[in-house]
């Protein structure tokens, strides 16, 4: 039986084609925005928990429907566009956003939040893994760079929107947040003509022919039990991330007594390290290994996320962002490892580890609402301290030899 390393690798050009590097840069950039959208949602509770009288339950319902929207339909979007290219999804699902957006800046009551963040999370779905296989289109070779790259816009927007919020919607009112689809009707205009190239460069690929395959493919039970590992790690790291993106700014404010402005930096300070750690991810996996990426990101965060929960304001301050770096690296690793498991399903497997990211941080999100409303915020951070020791199971990936992987042998 085939193991994992007899998948024939890719190989790796040395430089990406100058209008392809634009393309990755299109991308990264309208990531940017759709991540300032989102984050605009969790950022903004603070004023939506006082405004609407919400409980932690219906704050994490808020992030449940959101995420869950994007999760579910994700890898339905992947799988429809591996069979029939949609060329013009992007533009169409920053649409969505803007709609949500408009919707949420209004919203009358909790029902219209609920389908405001719906719309935001439709968007979601039909943006991420359409815009990650152009990604990897443009990537020229180099997967794990452009993954990284293009999560970094993403990362960034994440890391902006609580900021943003601090500094504009806080001061200016729930009405601001439509000022924002502005920044959102550029990024459409933008994948418009993404998808333009998207659209030639698949038509010009259609025409070559196929390369020649080249070894034996793994087993489907061999390829269902590391994929059932890797969603285990999506898990672990993504449902921990939940307590910290949804919940940081409660637990400083609670627990330290800052201002929502404060405990709003401190959550921007956390989530640039978030993308500083993707960006840093993703090339070294390309250069040692993805496997040990993987396992030293999750696993290797452990001991800081046990200290967490007991630590002073500085310091939790400085290991939040310890936490942010080591986490953050495994996804893109994450993603192209498991893109070049299912060859020729890139759409497919876009879709699902970015629906598992929405999934996991969206039921993390409900599930660790309910049980800070009937405990406490502080319990909800010692209970997390202890997921990535999930990060154990990366000991059954099967490692892939970098050298192999750069030389196309």
């Amino acid at each position: 039986m085939a193991g994992i390393a007899d998948i024939p690798p890719v190989s790796v050009q040395q430089e990406i084609p100058a209008v392809a590097a634009g393309i990755l840069a299109a991308v990264s950039v309208s990531h940017f925005v759709n991540d300032i959208i989102q984050s605009l949602i969790p950022a903004v509770y603070p004023i939506l928990k006082v405004s609407y009288h919400l409980n932690f339950a219906q704050i994490g319902l808020i992030t449940l429907v959101g995420q869950l929207t994007a999760s579910l339909l994700q890898p339905l979007v992947g799988l429809y566009a591996d069979r029939r290219p949609a060329y013009f999804a992007l533009p169409f699902g920053m649409g969505s956003s803007i709609a949500g957006l408009i919707l949420l800046s209004v919203a009358p009551g909790f029902s219209a939040i609920l389908l405001s963040v719906g719309l935001v999370g439709v968007g979601s779905a039909v943006f991420h893994p359409e815009a990650s296989r152009i990604a990897r289109m443009a990537s020229g070779g180099r997967h794990g760079l452009a993954q990284a790259v293009f999560a970094l816009g993403g990362s960034g927007g994440s890391s902006l929107g609580p900021l943003l919020a601090a500094f504009i919607v806080l001061p200016q009112g729930q009405r601001s947040i439509a000022w924002f689809s502005g920044g959102a009707l550029l990024a459409m205009l933008l994948l418009s003509r993404v998808s333009a190239w998207y659209k030639t460069q698949t038509a010009t690929r259609g025409a070559r022919p196929a390369p020649p395959k080249s070894g034996r493919a793994p087993s489907g039970r061999r390829i269902g039990w590391v994929m059932a590992v890797l969603v285990a790690l999506t898990f672990s790291k993504f449902f921990y991330l939940a307590s910290l993106t949804n919940y940081y700014t409660f637990f400083l404010i609670g627990k330290f007594h800052v201002p929502v402005e404060t405990a709003q930096v401190h959550l921007f300070v956390f989530l640039a390290a978030v993308a500083t750690g993707g960006l840093v991810g993703g090339p070294l996996g390309d250069r040692i290994g993805r496997k040990y990426i993987i396992w030293g990101s999750i696993l290797g965060v452990l001991p800081f996320t046990l200290l967490l929960p007991y630590a002073n304001l500085f310091w939790t301050g400085v290991l939040s962002v310890i936490v942010g770096l080591v986490l953050a690296s495994a996804f893109a690793a994450i993603l192209v490892y498991a893109q070049d498991l299912v060859p020729g399903k890139v759409g497919t497997i876009s879709g699902l580890f970015y629906g598992l990211a929405f999934g996991m941080g969206g039921i993390g999100a409900a599930v660790l609402g309910t049980l800070a409303d009937l405990t406490s915020i502080d319990f909800v951070y010692r209970v997390c301290a202890f997921l990535p020791a999930i990060g154990l199971l990366a000991v059954f990936l099967p490692a892939i030899s970098p050298a192999k992987a750069r030389t196309g042998r």
